[in-house]
């Protein structure tokens, strides 16, 4: 999935991702001292693309744990939507040019939620830049 439709061309500040950026986990638990906890664990690999940003779920992506489809498909949203605010946030002055391909997703039966997941995906993003730039941006 590389493009050479790359955005930022010209500015001199290179698109995020700068390359590609593979096998990023952002998993997310919280345990409390009663119910409800909460449980996202995914894998995603962040793809140089065309400008903006692109979601897709892996062909062969594994999904560990039960949810129904509806189900899965609310905590995918909750990634993608936890992912756009982190990348609104970290890439304020940098384009993005990026699809996220998401190769796995880990599902506790009880403790999942869309919350779970909003914050995995901020996750998967803040990990994904660290490792693109160091801890700064």
């Amino acid at each position: 999935m590389e493009s050479d439709a790359r955005a930022g061309a010209g500015t001199g500040v290179t698109a995020f991702p700068p390359r590609p950026i593979r096998g990023v986990r952002g998993p997310y638990a919280r345990q409390t001292g009663g119910c409800p906890c909460d449980f996202a664990d995914v894998t995603v690999d962040f793809e140089p693309w065309e400008d903006g940003f692109v979601f897709e779920v892996a062909r062969d992506a594994v999904v560990r744990g039960h949810a129904s489809p509806e189900e899965l498909a609310g905590y995918h949203a909750a990634l993608v939507a936890g992912m756009r605010e982190e990348l609104t946030e970290r890439a304020a002055g940098r384009p993005v040019a990026v699809a996220a391909v998401l190769r796995r997703t880990g599902i506790h039966e009880v403790d999942s939620r869309d919350g779970s997941f909003r914050a995995a995906g901020r996750r998967a993003v803040r990990a994904a830049f660290a490792e693109a730039y160091g801890t700064g941006r």
